[in-house]
């Protein structure tokens, strides 16, 4: 049988999905796709941004144009709560998700970072892991056989994406782009803030090496990924495109609340450039990515892309090891509790009910002969209170024979024998017990 964390030895984390940042990576999109509507339907805006209670706010000239803005909006979006504002000679519409919304975001995102993660856990080739939702923003991965803990909890943790971007033109308003800096700082880049696609639209990626033996991931897209990389790149043959790699981290910060000092965590996200090259001609669905520091890093990048992106950023809550040596006392102590209880129970069934206790001494021993037989078969793992319920199960198998033998024992007529043989009588009534 297959053995389990607790038997076997390895890692337990117990992870935390920030579901506040799930929302806001929603409302992003959300933003690209109001402005892009109202674009169409030519209806000017001033701004469109994010306020702090997680709702966005767009600000307008006309009260006329909020207005049709916001009719349009209710007739597109039935997902959204939409406010009508005045305020400082400006009109705005204040958009907020609805309740239902964000429990339908939060649940999407918890399911695809159990996705996520369970594919990140099989390329670290882990046998039997564990990996489930616990409570509403919480998840809980067990691996067993791992000790190295910092190298899982790299891969495992690790929120980390790809975004790919074109340099900004040197006439571009400084409103449009972004400047960012390669990996070792010394260069910078200014980029489009516009987006192409991101590391989600990847459907393969493998690590392999150029012409020069320099590390490299080659990347293919699905379709639609695809299509916007071609539609964007066909016009822009010569220009450089930039691949940013995005990373969502967390510091703690320690503050003085009411006297008390309390720690906070609070989370950024890190971005650099790992690429900046020149496109040589239309790209499709595949292409490749240069300029990684070393192998490892090409081959972790493309575990990562493999594996998919976490939907929502995740935070260490908890970390165990369990060492081998403690998972071997655990099996021998099992295994000894398992022979003493099931030698005792055999021992007393066969001393207080000789005959009937041997016929129930071999049926409970076939009992768990067939027991740790299905469980093989089914190839189930075996914990430690796998073990435990083991032990119940010798000493609750034979309840069914002690009740029976007792009432047998309880109703046989131990002090009733005959010291005569029956004998006929003459008067035809029935001799006497």
């Amino acid at each position: 049988m297959k053995l389990g964390l607790d038997l076997r030895g390895g890692v337990h984390f117990l992870l935390e999905v920030d579901m506040a940042q799930a929302v806001a990576q929603r409302l992003d999109v959300y933003v690209g796709e109001i402005k892009a509507k109202l674009r169409a339907e030519k209806l000017r805006y001033r701004s469109v941004v994010h306020r702090e209670d997680g709702s966005l706010e767009l600000k307008f000239s006309k009260a006329d144009v909020r207005d049709e803005a916001s009719q349009l909006l209710k007739q597109d979006y039935t997902e959204f709560l939409l406010t009508d504002e005045d305020a400082d000679g400006a009109y705005y519409v204040v958009v907020s998700l609805l309740e239902s919304k964000v429990r339908e975001i939060e649940d999407y995102a918890i399911k695809q970072n159990l996705t996520t993660l369970r594919n990140r856990v099989n390329e670290l080739g882990v046998a039997e892991p564990l990996v489930q939702r616990q409570g509403r923003n919480r998840i809980v991965v067990q691996l067993p056989g791992i000790q190295d803990a910092a190298a899982a909890k790299r891969i495992i943790g690790k929120t980390a994406n790809l975004e790919f971007r074109l340099e900004a033109k040197t006439d571009a308003s400084s409103a449009s782009t972004e400047t960012y800096t390669f990996r070792d700082s010394s260069r910078r880049a200014t980029l489009e803030k516009d987006i192409i696609i991101t590391g989600s639209s990847v459907s393969n990626a493998q690590s392999t090496f150029d012409e020069n033996g320099q590390p490299q991931v080659s990347i293919t897209l699905d379709s639609k990924g695809g299509e916007l990389m071609n539609r964007t790149t066909r016009n822009a043959v010569k220009r450089r495109m930039a691949v940013l790699f995005v990373e969502h981290k967390s510091r703690n910060i320690v503050k003085t609340v009411d006297g008390e000092q309390v720690t906070e965590r609070v989370p950024y996200v890190e971005k650099h450039i790992i690429s900046l090259a020149t496109i040589q001609s239309i790209l499709g669905s595949s292409f490749r990515i240069t300029g990684l520091d070393g192998a490892g890093e090409a081959s972790e990048l493309a575990l990562l892309l493999r594996a998919g992106a976490l939907a929502a950023p995740i935070y260490f809550v908890e970390e165990r090891t369990v060492g081998p040596s403690l998972g071997e006392q655990n099996i021998e102590l099992g295994i000894t509790s398992v022979q003493i209880g099931f030698a005792l129970v055999l021992l007393f069934m066969l001393v207080y009910y000789r005959v009937f206790g041997l016929l129930a001494n071999v049926a409970l021993t076939l009992n768990l002969v067939l027991l740790l037989a299905v469980m093989s078969i089914m190839s189930a793992t075996l914990t430690l209170p796998g073990i435990a319920g083991i032990v119940l199960t010798v000493g609750m198998a034979v309840d069914a024979n002690v009740l029976i033998f007792s009432r047998i024992k309880k109703s046989w007529p131990t002090g009733c024998h005959r010291s005569r043989p029956l004998m006929p009588v003459s008067n035809g009534h029935s001799p006497p017990f």
